[in-house]
C-alpha cells in the first residue's frame, strides 16, 4: 500500500542501524474521524539528558505517503509515567515539533526528526514519575490513548458526524490559522456553508490569538487541529498559509512558500483525494500552479481565489454606484491579482449595427474604467477575502453552477501556450471548474493576459519544485 515503498524501507533501515532498540510492526491506526488504516510503525526509547540520563519511550506511525508526509508521533509512557503537557506535547502524548510542521522530502528524514525530538525533550522533559495512587489513574488514561493509537475505533469522534453518510456530509478544511485562515472559518460558519469546518493550525506551540478565541467561544461545528489526519474526507481544502521567512527577494519569498507547500499539499491530498483545492495564499497564481503540480489532482479541482472578490466588487460598483446594471451582468475582472488585472466581458452588450457599435463600445469602456478606478481604492482585507472564499465554497459544495472569476489553468485560452494559472470566468460545481466561459474577443485584453502569463511563467521556471 505504500506509494514510495523503496524510499520508506531505506529510511527504516537507517533508523534501525542508529537505534537498534526500536521494534517495527504493521498495525491499525484510527484517525480522528474514525477511519482506519494499516500503517507501519516503530517504537522504542530515545536517550535524553536532563540532569540525569533518561530513556523516553516513543512510537512513530509512518503514513503511506511517506516520505512526502511526516509521521504521526506519540510518547508511549508506562503506567508509572505522567505526561508533561507543554509546547510540544498534548494531553494524549501526541508530539508536535517544528521539524514535523516544516517536513519536506528529501531534506527531512526520520533520523533528523528523532534528533530534534531528543533536543526538544532535553529542553523540557516530556514525562515524569507518578506516585502509586496517580499511577492507577494514569493506567486509565493509557487505556484511552491505546484505543486511539493502537487500532480501536474512537466512537466519540465518529459520532461528531451525526450519522450522515459520507456523500451528504459537507466538510471543509482551512489550512493556516493566521488572520486569513480564521477569517475564512468565520465567513464559512456565518454563511452556514458546511456541516463541519476543520482549522489546521500549523503554527509552532500551543493555540494562541485567534485560534484560542475560537476555542473559548466554541464556534459551532469548528474543530481546531494540528493533525493533517483531521482533514480526512474534506470536500474543499482552503490553503491560506504564507511563509514568514527572512527572504531577501521576491523570488525567495515565493520559493519559501513553495517549500512550505511541499510539506502540506501531499498530506492534505492524501487524506482528501477527491477534494477541490482552493488556494488563497500569495501569489495566488503561482501557488495554485504549485498546488496542482504537488497534488497531481486534475486541473478542474485546483483553483485559486483569483479575482472573485474584485469581480463581485466590479459588478456591484457598475450596478449600484454607476447605475450601469445592464453592463454589470457580463462584466468580469480577470488576469492576475494586483495592478495587472483587467476588465473583460463574456458577451457583447453593444448593438448589432456597426455604425452605432463603436460609440456604444467606447461608452462601455469609459464606464468600465471609472469602475476600475473606484475599485482601486478598495483594499483586500482578511475578512473580505474570507467572505469571497465562503462564496466560492458555497458554489462548490452546493453544486450551484455559478460563474466566478477564479485562477484556473489558462493554457489554450487567449493564445496562452504555457502552463500558468490566471483568473478567468468559470462555472463552478461540486467537481470544481465545470466549464470556462467564453470571453468577448478583445486584442488589448488578450495582450495583457499574454503579458501576465509570460511574467508568471518566467518566475515559475526559476522555482525549485
Amino acid at each position: 500500500q505504500y506509494k514510495f515503498r523503496d524510499l520508506t524501507i531505506e529510511e527504516l533501515k537507517n533508523v534501525s542501524k542508529t537505534y537498534p532498540n526500536f521494534t517495527f510492526s504493521m498495525n491499525t491506526y484510527t484517525f480522528k474521524d474514525g477511519s482506519q488504516k494499516d500503517l507501519l510503525n516503530f517504537s522504542g526509547t530515545v536517550p535524553v539528558k536532563y540532569g540525569n540520563s533518561y530513556n523516553i519511550p516513543i512510537r512513530l506511525w509512518i503514513l503511506d505517503s511517506h516520505p512526502f508526509a511526516p509521521p504521526i508521533c506519540f510518547l508511549k509512557p508506562t503506567a508509572n509515567m505522567g505526561i508533561s503537557v507543554g509546547k510540544h506535547i498534548d494531553a494524549r502524548g501526541r508530539i508536535y515539533l517544528p521539524y514535523l510542521q516544516n517536513w519536506s522530502h528529501p531534506k527531512s528524514t526520520l533520523i533528523g526528526l528523532i534528533k530534534e525530538m531528543i533536543a526538544k525533550f532535553e529542553e523540557e522533559l516530556p514525562l515524569y514519575s507518578l506516585s502509586s495512587s496517580d499511577a492507577a489513574r494514569q493506567s486509565e488514561l493509557l487505556s484511552y490513548i491505546a484505543k486511539i493509537t493502537e487500532g480501536e475505533t474512537d466512537m466519540k469522534s465518529r459520532s461528531k458526524t451525526g450519522g450522515k453518510n459520507e456523500g451528504s456530509f459537507n466538510k471543509i478544511t482551512v489550512v493556516g490559522a493566521g488572520d486569513l485562515g480564521i477569517a475564512c472559518v468565520l465567513a464559512v460558519a456565518a454563511k452556514d456553508v458546511a456541516d463541519k469546518v476543520v482549522l489546521l493550525d500549523l503554527s509552532e506551540g500551543a493555540a494562541k490569538g485567534g485560534t484560542m478565541d475560537l476555542e473559548i467561544f466554541a464556534v459551532p461545528n469548528v474543530e481546531i487541529s494540528k493533525d493533517f489526519s483531521a482533514s480526512a474526507d474534506s470536500k474543499v481544502v482552503v490553503l491560506t498559509v504564507n511563509s514568514l521567512g527572512n527572504a531577501q527577494t521576491y523570488l525567495d519569498v515565493i520559493q519559501s512558500n513553495v517549500d512550505l507547500f511541499r510539506g502540506i499539499i501531499p498530506a492534505v491530498s492524501h487524506y482528501s483525494q477527491n477534494a477541490v483545492l482552493l488556494v488563497a495564499s500569495h501569489p495566488v497564481e503561482i501557488m495554485t500552479f504549485v498546488s496542482w503540480k504537488l497534488s497531481s489532482f486534475p486541473k478542474s479541482r485546483v483553483i485559486g481565489v483569483g479575482a472573485n472578490l474584485d469581480s463581485e466588487r466590479f459588478q456591484y460598483i457598475l450596478t449600484n454606484v454607476l447605475k450601469a446594471e445592464v453592463l454589470a451582468k457580463d462584466a468580469w475582472v480577470i488576469g492576475e491579482q494586483g495592478e495587472d488585472k483587467v476588465p473583460s466581458w463574456t458577451s457583447c452588450n453593444v448593438v448589432a449595427n456597426q455604425t452605432e457599435a463603436m460609440p456604444a463600445r467606447n461608452s462601455r469602456e469609459k464606464v468600465a474604467n471609472r469602475a476600475m478606478e473606484v475599485l482601486k481604492g478598495k483594499g483586500q482585507r482578511s475578512w473580505s477575502v474570507g467572505l469571497s472564499v465562503a462564496d466560492l465554497t458555497d458554489s462548490i459544495l452546493k453544486d450551484k453552477r455559478k460563474v466566478h472569476s477564479v485562477s484556473t489553468l489558462a493554457k489554450g485560452c487567449c493564445n496562452i501556450n504555457s502552463e500558468v494559472f490566471l483568473s478567468l470566468p468559470c462555472i463552478l460545481g461540486s467537481s470544481g471548474v465545470i466549464e470556462m466561459v467564453r470571453l468577448e474577443e478583445d486584442p488589448l485584453m488578450q495582450e495583457k493576459l499574454c503579458s501576465s502569463a509570460g511574467s508568471i511563467h518566467d518566475l515559475q521556471q526559476q522555482l525549485k519544485l
